[in-house]
């Protein structure tokens, strides 16, 4: 059994509390957010900073993007900001979260649902052999937990509550903001950085305690459509074009063994989200990653060559395929303030951390946030096995998260703002 920090208490009621309020996203919406129902955190958040006494809390009742401040309690300093997600996966179900709690994991099989013969265990998830010991957050196998990012959300409220109830820690100005629909692509978009109030920001999220991340994806959406012509089978020789079988060649043009499944580390990829179609007409959906700006812009002109070389085999009116930008690699950025990443590296280790970091196989706010002119790496928020009936949160890394930020923000209040020094 490991020692409790005076966080244990904290972390743990207001992961649990959060976690009980359905905020799932949903990738076909069209509203701002795209899920009404994560106003309902939103409010909560709201209402409890201005309980806890955090400066200029304003929701933006449009957006929903909620900010607050944690105003300095000395001079000079450099601001910093803290930015995490309400939202939650559309992966698994996120409705009705029952979260309990497991004290002591003893490294065994969980039972999390006796009756449907759920069973969450170290042969299918090694990582819970680093857990053994402690206090676990979990689900009843029946739902998503929601730890992504709401771990991350009781790691930096728990923070905020500590600083503001001990006037007599000094740091320089704190700038929170908490977003929606990070989980379908919202990459933060609606964050006002002017009314943000902070020149860098660090997002909490991702997996495993002390895990920090500096590099991300460049990210594309691409579709290729196909226009056929359908004509009755009997006679369709020499005059049908089946839109699917277009389709079909244009995967096959795909390299096999340049797909998720098969790559890892810094390899690239291209990935095929949904294909649908009839005859007449067929979609390809697909995304496009990878860490080099040069092999990501040589994998989009790629998809280019093959769609023009069905346009010479069944005419440029037939075929068309649309890339859009998702978000690009945050090192390009972020590598221009070292002080950052060098921070949070101290900060980790003040806080009896090993850091541990890696190129992250995705995208983060911080990615979209960084180009937009907020410099933003990420800190893991701590959770396990996200998006999924399998996730659960060591209550002890979200105490050490609260460690973490604290050094963090302690070390901030000793820079100079204008160099970071």
């Amino acid at each position: 059994m490991y020692e409790r920090t005076p966080f244990y208490e904290k972390v743990k009621e207001r992961l649990i509390r959060y976690a009980k309020i359905d905020t799932q996203s949903d990738p076909n919406g069209t509203d701002t957010p795209t899920t009404k129902k994560q106003f309902d955190l939103a409010r909560v958040l709201r209402d409890e900073l201005v309980a806890i006494g955090a400066s200029d809390v304003r929701l933006d009742e449009r957006v929903c993007v909620l900010y607050a401040t944690i105003p300095a309690t000395a001079p000079g300093g450099m601001p910093v900001g803290f930015v995490t997600h309400m939202d939650t996966a559309p992966d698994a179900p996120g409705a009705n979260v029952r979260p309990w709690v497991l004290e002591n994991y003893d490294g065994g099989d969980i039972v999390l649902n006796e009756e449907r013969g759920i069973v969450l265990s170290p042969d299918a998830f090694p990582n819970l052999k680093r857990y053994v010991g402690q206090d676990l957050v979990l689900t009843d196998g029946t739902t998503l937990l929601g730890g992504d990012d709401k771990a991350a959300i009781a790691a930096v409220m728990t923070m905020a509550e500590h600083l503001l109830s001990h006037p007599e820690i000094k740091h320089a100005k704190i700038a929170l903001a908490f977003t929606p629909d990070e989980e379908v692509g919202g990459l933060a978009k609606d964050l006002d950085l002017d009314r943000f109030g902070a020149k860098v920001a660090y997002t909490l999220d991702g997996d495993h305690l002390g895990v920090y991340m500096d590099e991300t994806f460049h990210a594309s959406a691409a579709r290729l459509t196909v226009k056929g012509r359908s004509v009755h089978t009997g006679t369709a020789k020499g005059i049908m074009i089946n839109a699917c079988d277009v389709a079909g060649e244009f995967l096959l043009m795909l390299p096999r063994e340049q797909k998720p499944q098969f790559t890892e580390g810094r390899e690239g990829f291209f990935h095929v989200v949904s294909i649908h179609g009839t005859c007449e007409r067929a979609q390809v959906e697909l995304i496009v990653r990878d860490h080099d700006r040069a092999r990501f812009e040589q994998r989009e002109a790629y998809l280019k060559n093959c769609a023009d070389a069905l346009k010479k085999l069944y005419g440029d009116e037939r075929i068309s395929l649309a890339i859009t930008e998702t978000y690009r690699n945050m090192k390009e950025v972020v590598d221009r303030y070292p002080f950052l990443i060098e921070t949070l590296i101290a900060s980790i280790k003040d806080a009896g951390i090993e850091p541990e970091t890696e190129p992250f196989r995705g995208g983060t706010d911080g990615s979209a946030l960084s180009h937009r002119g907020l410099p933003c790496p990420n800190l893991s928020a701590g959770y396990e096995n996200a998006h999924g009936r399998f996730e659960y949160v060591p209550i002890r890394s979200m105490e050490q998260n609260v460690n973490i930020l604290l050094h963090l923000i302690e070390r901030f209040g000793r820079m100079k703002e204008e160099t970071g020094e």
